[in-house]
C-alpha cells in the first residue's frame, strides 16, 4: 500500500451517479499524478492524503488507484489560496481569493465560518455577496463534517453522499435516534445495514423502531421470494427469528404498523385460513389489477361479421390449417375483451397468434405485440411477422423505478411508464407472449395502459416456472375462472419429430422421459464426478454443439438449477469464460466481484435499472431509437471497455446498446451459464443442463420442464439419471402466496361501480 498527498489540480472526469473520478494531483515534491477512484465531494484546490497502489493503464500510463483517502483542511496561506481560487466556493474567483487572503491571512477560514459578513470589508464584496459566500462555505464544511460523521458508522462514498443530500443536518438526529428510517428512503441501505448502524449508535435490540423495521424487512424478503403476502403466523415466526426477539414483541409491532396502514390485514379466502399480512403497496397493486381487469372485461366491443368465413380466407391465403382447439381459441379471442391461451411446446400457439394478427389487421385494427424480455420479443416478432417490443419499451419507461415509487402514495398514479390511464396505448389489440414471466407489478402497469374496449390477449405456458418477481399472474388468471381460457394440447406432426417436445409433454403427463440417446435432439450423458461434468460441458459448448446446431459457442446456453456450488452458475461461468473467452492482450478487462469482465464476454443484467440509457441502431448503423431501462434477465455481449473512464459497453440480444459506468457495472454478471429460472421466456439453439444432486424443493418437474423447453434444436443433460427421474416424479413446488384470485372474486361479485 502506497500513500500520496497533495493538491487536486484538475478534475478530469467524474461520474455524477457514483462519484467515480479521474483527477490530476500535484504532490508536495511538485510531481503530477493521475488518481482514479470514488471521490464524493472532492473539489479542485483541495489538499488530500490518499492510500492505494500504482497501476499501469495500457492507454493512459501510470495511475494511482485510490482505496481510501482523507481531506486535510488548508492550514497555510498557500493552501487556502489554492482552495479558494479553484472556484468551489460560490462568488469567489482567483482575484477575489487573493484579496480575502491578503486581508485576513491565516484567519481567513475562521472568518468565513464564524463572521462571513466581515468579507464585506473588502472592496468589491457587498454584504449580500459576503453572506452568500459564507453560506456556500458552510455548506461545503457541513458536507465534509457529515461525511466524516457517517464514516464512523461504516457509511462511506456514494451512500454517504445520498444520505447527506436527502437529510442535510438532520442526519445526526436520524442516525442517533432511528437509523431504520434510512431503509425507507435511501436505496442501498437495507435492514441489516441499518441494524449495524443502530448497534454502533447504541440503540437496543428491543427498540420499537428496530422491531417495526424488522417486520417490514421480513415482508420485503418474502416479496423477493415471489410472495405478495405472508400468513400472519408465518410473518411473526420469521420476523421473530430474524430480530432475535419474542413473538409478543413482533405481534405488537405488526398491530401498530397495521393501525398506521403500513401493513394491511386481510382475512384469508381459505376457510379457517387465518389472517394474511400485506405491505400496503402490494395489497393495493393486487386490488388495482382486479379493478382494471373487471373494467376491461366489462367493456368488450362486439365483433360484427362472419368470423368463420374470415378465418377460412386467412387459412387459405396463409396455406395453413387450424386444429379444432386452435380454431376455438381464435373465435374466443375475437369475441372476448380478455382472452388467455396456454399450451406446451409444439401445440401451435405461434400459428394461432399469426391467424389472429391477420384477422385483426384485415379488419383495420391496430395490433401491438409484446413479451417480457428482449429475446422473447425478438423471437415473437420473427415468428409472427409483426414488430414486437418488450413490455417495458411498449409502455415507454420513464426512468422512475419501482423503488422510487415506494415513496409515493400507493393510490397515486405510478410514474414508471409514460403509458397509463391518462396516456393509454394507441391500439385496438394487445397480445402478450410468455405471460408466465409477468409479475404482479409489471402486470398492473400494463393494465393501466390499456383503455376499455381494447382487447387483451395473453399467451403463455402455465406449466413454466412462475415469474422472478412477485405473484403467479398467469396461473391466477386461469384459476379464477373469470376469463375465457383455451388450452392447446395437440402436438402437431412436425413437432412430433422433436424429442424435446415429446419429452416435455411426457413430463406434464407424468410419463417417463426417454434418455436412451436414440434421439437427434435430446441427449443424456451419465456422469457422477462434478469435474468430469464441467469438462464435458466445456467440450460440448466449445466444440461439439456449435457445428451440430449451426451456431457459435456464445449462443449455446448452459443452465443450472443453482447459483452456488461446484455445478452452480457462479463457478461454471468462471470455467466457461476461461474456455470461450480467455484472457488476451488484445482484450481489455476490468475486475468485478473477485473475477473479471472482458471484451467479448456474454453478460446478464441482474436487476431492474430504470435509469440505464440505451440506443438502438439499424443495419446501416444509424440511430433509430433511444430510451431508458435495462431489466433483470436481459442478456448481451460486451463490445467495449474503457478503463480510464470506467465504462463498459454492452450490446443486448434485441440490438440495444448501453454504456455502463461505475456502480452500474456491478449490475452485470457473466451469463455463459444462467439459472434455469433466469432462462424463462428465452429460446436457445442448444442448452446444456448439469443435474447431479440438489434440494428436493428445487429439483422438481416444473424446473426440469422449464429447462428443456428453452431449447430450439438440442438438449444435453449431464449428470445422474436417477436425479432426472426423481425430478420427473417430483410435482412439489415452492409455495407462493398470491391472492389475485381472491381480489378478482371480490371485484366481480361486487355491484358495478
Amino acid at each position: 500500500m502506497d500513500t500520496i498527498q497533495g493538491f487536486v489540480e484538475h478534475i478530469i472526469f467524474r461520474n455524477s451517479e457514483n462519484s467515480y473520478t479521474v483527477m490530476s494531483l500535484t504532490a508536495g515534491d511538485g510531481s503530477e499524478n493521475t488518481l482514479v477512484g470514488i471521490f464524493p465531494l472532492i473539489d479542485e484546490g483541495e489538499y488530500i492524503q490518499a492510500d492505494g497502489e500504482y497501476v499501469e493503464h495500457p492507454n493512459y500510463g501510470a495511475q494511482f488507484k485510490v482505496s481510501s483517502y482523507i481531506i486535510r483542511e488548508p492550514d497555510t496561506i498557500d493552501a487556502m489560496l489554492r482552495y479558494l481560487s479553484a472556484g468551489t466556493i460560490k462568488g469567489i474567483r482567483e482575484s477575489t481569493a487573493k484579496k480575502i487572503i491578503k486581508r485576513f491571512g491565516t484567519e481567513t477560514f475562521q472568518v468565513m465560518d464564524k463572521e462571513p459578513e466581515r468579507l464585506a470589508e473588502i472592496k468589491g464584496i457587498s454584504l449580500q455577496m459576503a453572506q452568500k459566500i459564507g453560506l456556500s462555505f458552510a455548506e461545503k464544511a457541513g458536507a465534509r463534517h457529515a461525511m466524516m460523521y457517517l464514516s464512523k458508522y461504516g457509511i462511506n462514498g456514494t451512500l454517504a453522499v445520498k444520505i447527506h443530500a436527502l437529510y442535510k443536518d438532520q442526519i445526526y438526529e436520524i442516525i442517533e435516534k432511528n437509523p431504520y428510517q434510512l431503509t425507507e428512503s435511501v436505496r442501498g441501505i437495507g435492514f441489516k445495514t441499518a441494524d449495524e448502524i443502530a448497534e454502533r449508535a447504541g440503540i437496543g435490540r428491543h427498540s420499537e423502531e428496530r422491531i417495526r423495521s424488522g417486520i417490514l424487512y421480513t415482508l420485503n424478503l418474502s416479496e423477493n421470494e415471489g410472495n405478495v403476502y405472508l400468513p400472519e403466523e408465518e410473518l411473526i415466526n420469521r420476523a421473530s427469528a430474524i430480530l432475535s426477539v419474542g413473538r409478543d414483541e413482533v405481534e405488537y409491532g405488526v398491530g401498530s404498523l397495521a393501525i398506521e396502514r403500513k401493513l394491511i390485514k386481510k382475512k384469508s379466502a381459505i376457510e379457517d385460513g387465518g389472517i394474511n399480512i400485506y405491505s400496503e403497496r402490494f395489497y393495493y397493486i393486487e386490488e388495482s389489477c382486479a379493478d382494471l381487469l373487471y373494467r376491461l372485461f366489462s367493456n368488450t366491443k362486439k365483433y360484427k361479421g362472419e368470423i368463420e368465413e374470415d378465418i377460412e380466407r386467412i387459412e387459405e391465403s396463409q396455406r395453413l390449417f387450424l386444429a379444432e382447439n386452435q380454431r376455438e381459441a381464435v373465435f374466443q379471442a375475437i369475441k372476448s375483451g380478455i382472452f388467455i391461451m396456454t399450451g406446451g411446446p409444439g401445440t401451435g400457439k405461434t400459428t394461432t397468434i399469426k391467424v389472429l394478427i391477420k384477422f385483426f389487421l384485415s379488419h383495420g385494427m391496430d395490433v401491438s405485440l409484446a413479451a417480457p424480455t428482449g429475446r422473447a420479443a425478438k423471437r415473437l416478432s420473427e415468428a409472427a411477422g409483426l414488430a414486437a417490443k418488450t413490455i417495458h419499451r411498449m409502455l415507454e419507461v420513464t426512468g422512475v423505478s419501482d423503488e422510487d415509487e415506494k415513496n409515493l402514495s400507493i393510490r397515486d398514479a405510478y410514474r414508471s411508464f409514460n403509458r397509463n390511464e391518462d396516456n393509454p396505448l394507441d391500439t385496438d389489440v394487445v397480445i402478450i407472449d410468455e405471460m408466465s414471466m409477468v409479475d404482479i407489478i409489471l402486470f398492473r402497469s400494463l393494465l393501466r395502459a390499456i383503455s376499455p374496449g381494447t382487447k387483451l390477449i395473453m399467451v403463455g405456458d402455465a406449466q413454466q416456472l412462475p415469474s422472478v418477481g412477485p405473484g403467479t399472474v398467469l396461473r391466477d388468471l386461469i384459476n379464477s375462472g373469470r376469463f375465457p381460457v383455451c388450452t392447446l394440447d395437440r402436438i402437431f406432426r412436425q413437432a412430433q419429430e422433436s424429442d424435446i417436445v415429446l419429452n416435455a409433454h411426457a413430463l406434464l403427463s407424468g410419463s417417463e422421459i426417454k434418455l436412451d440417446n436414440k434421439s437427434k435432439d435430446f441427449f443424456f450423458l451419465e456422469r457422477s464426478n462434478p469435474e468430469e461434468i464441467i469438462q464435458g460441458i466445456i467440450y460440448l459448448v466449445t466444440r461439439k454443439l456449435p457445428p451440430y446446431v449451426r451456431t457459435n459457442a456464445i449462443e449455446v446456453q448452459v443452465m443450472s438449477p443453482m447459483k452456488k456450488g461446484v455445478l452452480g452458475v457462479e463457478n461454471l461461468n468462471i470455467r466457461l469464460q476461461a474456455a470461450i473467452n480467455p484472457a488476451d492482450r488484445t482484450k481489455t478487462e476490468i475486475s468485478l466481484r473477485g473475477g473479471v469482465l472482458r471484451v467479448g464476454d456474454k453478460v446478464m443484467q441482474t436487476r431492474n435499472n430504470y435509469q440505464q440509457e440505451w440506443t438502438l441502431m439499424n443495419r446501416g448503423s444509424s440511430l433509430t431509437e433511444t430510451g431508458q431501462g435495462v431489466f433483470n434477465g436481459d442478456i448481451g455481449q460486451i463490445t467495449e471497455i474503457n478503463k480510464a473512464l470506467g465504462e463498459v459497453t454492452v450490446r443486448f440480444d434485441d440490438g440495444r446498446i448501453s454504456c455502463y459506468e461505475g456502480e452500474s457495472i456491478g449490475d452485470l454478471e457473466l451469463a455463459y451459464a444462467i439459472t434455469i429460472h433466469k432462462s424463462q421466456g428465452s429460446e436457445y439453439p442448444a442448452v446444456v443442463i448439469p443435474l447431479l444432486t440438489g434440494p428436493k424443493q428445487l429439483f422438481n418437474r416444473n424446473l426440469l420442464y422449464t429447462a428443456i423447453t428453452r431449447a430450439k434444436s438440442c438438449v444435453c443433460i449431464m449428470g445422474s439419471k436417477k436425479t432426472v427421474h426423481e425430478m420427473s416424479e417430483n410435482k412439489e413446488e415452492q409455495k407462493r402466496y398470491s391472492s389475485l384470485v381472491q381480489r378478482l372474486n371480490e371485484r366481480f361479485e361486487r355491484e358495478p361501480s
